[in-house]
């Protein structure tokens, strides 16, 4: 039975230990909304933050190249369709980038790490790699696949590095109230990035071939330009500050004694036994896998769809870079916004719903043949539901990174896992497309959503997200509406 209390008993448990009580009085103050909407405006501004949306646009920028872009210059180039589609398996980088995440983790270079931190050297290294990559992929050609496929290797490889170190500092640079504004800002450039090295090319190919360079000099001059662009996450590696941790732990590489390779095995190994030892833990990776297939489905093929039933270069470049661009962007703050408003596991229902119907347009498209208008609307459905996808699903998967000791190699783990839908589930979508043409197509490519979205509902009953939302729910009242 429990005792009624006493009257004076209050004041005296606030008078034997003040502190709670004054800190209770101080959250239940009355909540000033004009500073918090300016904190929530002012972090983005932030440069921590603003580091992190430079190195997301170089980061966005190389996936295209050996992807979409590439597609229309061999479609162009008289390239059959079971051919393209097989090209998706240059991004096996993508996939297979958690095998040497831990070499970026545990080993300094050498001189480069002297001079500007470990993060910032391994940055430096892989930009200057990508910037060579892409230029050899400019002086490829598409009548030798061959070649072509080594140099797009080259750059996914590059690419793939720079992704595990950017990563690596976006954790460790920002502060726990800056994360979501970070990946907010992150996923906003990286899109930008893609949209730059799929419309902005294919305007520069166009401009180049209406001054009088032939199509496969306007091919190369293209490429030669998204290569320099790379200059812009070369100066962001200078500019940006070595994040705190990074220095402890390379104080930490310095003192210690043991064999380099030895702390790579010790850091891989870690990483894999703390995430496989959760509950649902394979579980979970396969819904890592399949969540954004329907996505990559579509995608694989959009390119070359629209050129095939019609569409110019320059019709196709300008939809994407006008309507597409502000459709991602609003994809990008709506995504944000659910993520923040709803819990997790409804959040990941509401993207992965929306970007499998979204290829729906597609068909519709299709059906009708070469309508500007249709196509407007099309490409910004995907898009913006797409980043809707893209920002809740990046928000999954930084949940699932919960120990600080592993979080860039689990970090790349993931993300790995997710490119396998890109790179193999959706390398046969040529051939699907050849089979039973674009309307039939695109219905299959949304139906290609289910698996992914059965798994879903495998964790949400198994009670995945319980310990996912309890680690998220601090932030989640710090989070700004937008992020």
């Amino acid at each position: 039975m429990v005792k009624p209390l006493r009257a004076g008993a209050v004041g005296r448990r606030k008078a034997a230990d003040p502190l709670p009580y004054y800190r209770s009085r101080m959250t239940t103050a009355p909540h000033v909304p004009r500073p918090a909407v300016l904190d929530a405006l002012g972090v983005y501004l932030k440069p921590r933050v603003l580091m992190v949306l430079l190195l997301g646009f170089s980061a966005g920028l190389p996936l295209a190249l050996s992807g979409s872009t590439l597609q229309v210059w061999m479609r162009e180039s008289g390239v059959d369709l079971g051919t393209i589609g097989l090209f998706a398996l240059v991004g096996t980088p993508y996939t297979i980038k958690f095998l040497w995440a831990p070499v970026v983790d545990a080993l300094d270079l050498p001189l480069l790490s002297g001079l500007l931190g470990r993060r910032r050297a391994w940055l430096l290294l892989s930009q200057l790699l990508l910037m060579a990559a892409i230029g050899c992929l400019a002086l490829s050609d598409p009548h030798a696949p061959g070649m072509v496929a080594l140099a797009a290797l080259m750059v996914a490889t590059a690419s793939a590095t720079q992704d595990i170190v950017i990563d690596a500092f976006r954790v460790e640079s920002l502060e726990e109230r800056e994360q979501a504004a970070g990946m907010a800002s992150y996923v906003a450039a990286y899109r930008i990035g893609m949209l730059v090295s799929t419309a902005g090319a294919l305007f520069l190919v166009s401009a180049f071939e209406s001054a009088g360079a032939a199509r496969p000099m306007a091919w190369t001059l293209g490429y030669a330009a998204m290569a320099a662009l790379v200059v812009i996450g070369i100066i962001t590696t200078f500019v940006a500050s070595e994040p705190e941790k990074s220095r402890v732990a390379q104080a930490a590489h310095t003192a210690e004694r043991g064999h380099p390779l030895a702390r790579v095995i010790h850091a891989a190994l870690g990483a894999l036994t703390e995430f496989l030892g959760r509950e649902q833990a394979i579980v979970a990776l396969g819904f890592v896998v399949l969540y954004k297939l329907t996505d990559a489905f579509a995608g694989a093929m959009t390119a070359a769809f629209v050129i095939d039933i019609g569409f110019s270069r320059n019709q196709y470049a300008a939809i994407v870079k006008g309507l597409g661009l502000a459709a991602t962007l609003l994809g990008g703050f709506a995504g944000g916004f659910i993520a923040g408003a709803y819990p997790l596991a409804v959040s990941l229902w509401i993207g992965g719903v929306l970007q499998a119907v979204a290829n729906l347009a597609f068909s519709w498209q299709a059906m009708l043949g070469p309508k500007p208008a249709a196509l407007a609307f099309a490409i910004s459905a995907e898009n913006f539901t797409s980043a809707i996808g893209t920002v809740i699903f990046v928000a999954y998967l930084s949940a699932l990174c919960r120990n600080p000791l592993h979080t860039a190699t689990q970090y790349a783990l993931l993300t790995a896992l997710s490119a396998v839908g890109r790179t193999y589930l959706s390398s046969a979508a040529g051939f699907v497309a050849a089979a039973t043409g674009w309307p039939l197509f695109f219905a299959i490519a949304a139906l290609v959503a289910i698996p992914g979205l059965l798994l879903l509902t495998w964790l949400q009953r198994g009670g995945h997200f319980a310990t996912l939302e309890t680690n998220l729910a601090p932030s989640r009242r710090r989070r700004p509406a937008a992020a």
